[in-house]
């Protein structure tokens, strides 16, 4: 099993937007095979010393799948391509992390 975390920054006032279109793909994510879990994640202001400010442009993607094949498998699946060509516009940044269970 891997885990992924993609951070992805949006254009100013765009997250919304992009929400709207990451919503209508995630069923058809669920629906692939390797697929462990995957939804997006939103800042969550709290009290909390260590927590920078709220990125209000900013998703986070977190995804588990079954192996690496299976990740490169649902990068390259046609509804991907089109989301990608779908929110170009309004997205900035990607930066994306793989990792493997520590223990």
């Amino acid at each position: 099993m891997i885990h992924v975390v993609a951070t992805i920054d949006l254009a100013e006032g765009k997250r919304d937007d992009f929400l709207q279109i990451f919503r209508q793909v995630v069923p058809k994510v669920h629906g692939e095979a390797g697929c462990l879990e995957y939804g997006g994640a939103i800042d969550l202001a709290a009290d909390m010393p260590m927590l920078g400010p709220v990125r209000q442009n900013t998703v986070t993607v977190i995804e588990r799948w079954e192996s690496v094949e299976t990740l490169q498998a649902h990068l390259a699946s046609d509804h991907m391509v089109a989301f990608r060509e779908n929110v170009k516009d309004l997205v900035k940044n990607i930066g994306l992390k793989l990792l493997e269970p520590a223990s």
